[in-house]
């Protein structure tokens, strides 16, 4: 692992909060546009990031203004969850109910559409999903987490429901609610319910797959929205060049050796420690 000095992990801190401060520029940008193409009839605005200015040299030689530029890049790390969370909000709660929906697919479409949204978004962060698993409705959550694996074999509900509670965390779901939902799943037509001499498995019925229309407007419109959540995640909460071992010369170096060590987790809850953290550790350098 690198190790550096003072001088050069303050540099290197420095070049981390303004590719933050880039991402969060282009990505709010982008956010924005996408939605004023498609999500402005619903009447909900984006929740896009705070912008975090840098003067470099001011950041590397001004400890008071670090401090205030590392609170901001801190809520503009919570903004990228919110931007995440009021896109699922607005598309499952306003724009599934909305006419455009109707209007522009056909209902077996719109159906399968509920279902590859949770599976495109829910299904690629599963960091996101365990923070937040109640803006999409659950049986869509299902699906996002347990269709490659009912795909692959018909799967048992007790290991459907295993699956689920590694995402649920302390709040464990009940094995009947699991058996509700993949009843409603499977009047949906996604999936078929086997009986097995005393085993019930799930299988699926129907992949979820689009008309030929349907996925031609899906790309156009909604696609755009739909990859935006990933991109963000995997560009903004990635501080991986952070991973270093602090130099001799460095203060509390084994609290900071610690709290860099997080920022080889891609995510926002290892993301927000290590900023967190090091709010902190310069705030004490401050006192």
């Amino acid at each position: 692992m690198t190790e550096l000095n003072e001088k050069e992990f303050l540099i290197r801190l420095t070049d981390i909060v303004a590719k933050l401060s880039s991402i969060a520029k282009t990505q709010s940008f982008r956010l924005k546009q996408k939605w004023d193409d498609y999500l402005q009839n619903t009447n909900i605005e984006p929740y896009l990031i705070r912008t975090i200015p840098i003067d470099k040299s001011k950041f590397i030689n001004d400890n008071k203004y670090r401090i205030e530029i590392l609170n901001i890049a801190i809520q503009a790390l919570a903004d990228g969850f919110h931007a995440i969370k009021t896109l699922l909000k607005t598309i499952y709660g306003s724009y599934f109910n909305s006419e455009l929906f109707k209007n522009e697919f056909s209902e077996q479409d719109q159906l399968i559409i509920k279902y590859i949204i949770a599976k495109e978004i829910l299904g690629n962060l599963i960091q996101y999903n365990k923070l937040d698993h109640e803006t999409v409705p659950l049986k869509y959550n299902v699906i996002a987490r347990n269709y490659s694996l009912i795909k692959l074999q018909p799967q048992k509900d007790k290991r459907i429901l295993e699956n689920m509670n590694k995402i649920f965390g302390n709040q464990k779901l009940e094995l009947s609610m699991i058996q509700n939902v993949l009843n409603e799943i499977e009047k949906d037509g996604l999936i078929r319910i086997i009986k097995k001499d005393d085993l019930t498995l799930y299988e699926i019925k129907n992949e979820l797959v689009l008309s030929d229309k349907g996925q031609e407007k899906y790309n156009q419109y909604l696609s755009p929205l739909i990859v935006w959540p990933t991109n963000l995640w995997r560009s903004f909460y990635n501080i991986r060049e952070l991973n270093i071992t602090p130099g001799q010369d460095i203060k509390n170096r084994e609290f900071l050796e610690k709290v860099l060590s997080r920022s080889a987790t891609q995510g926002f809850s290892a993301t927000n420690y290590v900023f967190q953290n090091l709010l902190k550790y310069y705030q004490n350098l401050d006192s």
